[in-house]
């Protein structure tokens, strides 16, 4: 902890500089009023914990330079009201505490409360059959695949598969239909269906929509466009499947799951 008064100023301030990494665990000292995190790159999780014995008034202060996709904040005895979840870059919260009804109170930058797109990690694809982004933070409402240059070694057609826990491969409502130079449709089974005919040299470019429509059920439905570079084809998709429990991982692969991927990329972006 670092303290600085100056009389000249007025200023009387008290802040914490971490580098800190993955999983960690910060509790606020007796004091401190604000946390600089200055970690190397993203983190998948954190835990930050309010002071014991706050006084009335008090301002807590919370900024990072880097991406914490998935953070957990504790009041420590105090109620936290737009508790964070996440920090995005350089856009810092706060919070004032109120003695009476020990709670802590946003008064500013909630943009970081899970508002804003947190980006996956794009994946070259060269010689797999399904790529898989998991430990989605459970706080997602809404999930943005993106395509650029995907194709298959085969013409088995591509499929996007969620679930909680592990991979639901069965009871997908919906459709998929090509419209332009050529026509085709097929309904959903094992996944959502983005393609309805998928040739070897289909060359796959767009986005894929999956929303939380239903929080009770965890019904995610999905809407997709992609576009085939290789022909005047463009493939609409649309559909629904509930989950037993909150959504954590997406699933991207072909209805066969045997024919690979062998070129393009494929990430995410969540909200």
């Amino acid at each position: 902890m670092t303290i600085s008064i100056n009389g000249t100023n007025g200023l009387i301030q008290a802040y914490d500089y971490q580098v800190l990494t993955t999983a960690f665990s910060y509790t606020f000292a007796a004091g401190t009023q604000v946390l600089v995190i200055n970690p190397a790159g993203t983190l998948a999780t954190g835990t930050i914990t309010m002071p014991a014995a706050p006084s009335d008034g008090m301002t807590i202060t919370v900024e990072s330079t880097q991406q914490v996709t998935a953070l957990t904040m504790s009041g420590n005895g105090g109620t936290i009201v737009g508790a964070a979840v996440q920090l995005i870059p350089n856009q810092p919260l706060s919070w004032v505490y109120r003695s009476t009804g020990t709670t802590w109170y946003p008064f500013s930058g909630g943009a970081g409360r899970a508002s804003g797109l947190v980006s996956g990690t794009a994946v070259a694809l060269l010689a797999v059959p399904l790529i898989d982004f998991t430990s989605i933070p459970s706080w997602v409402k809404r999930i943005t695949v993106m395509f650029s240059g995907v194709s298959t070694s085969g013409t088995s057609n591509l499929l996007i598969q969620i679930g909680s826990g592990s991979f639901v491969i069965t009871s997908y409502v919906g459709s998929t239909a090509l419209v332009g130079a050529a026509t085709a449709n097929a309904a959903m089974s094992t996944g959502f269906m983005l393609t309805p005919s998928q040739g070897a040299a289909t060359v796959s470019n767009g986005n894929v929509t999956l929303t939380l429509q239903n929080s009770s059920t965890n019904l995610f439905t999905e809407n997709g466009i992609l576009s085939s570079s290789d022909s005047n084809n463009t493939a609409l998709s649309g559909g629904y499947r509930a989950l037993s429990g909150t959504l954590d991982r997406v699933r991207i692969t072909t209805v066969n799951g045997i024919d690979t991927f062998d070129a393009g990329s494929i990430n995410i972006l969540f909200e």
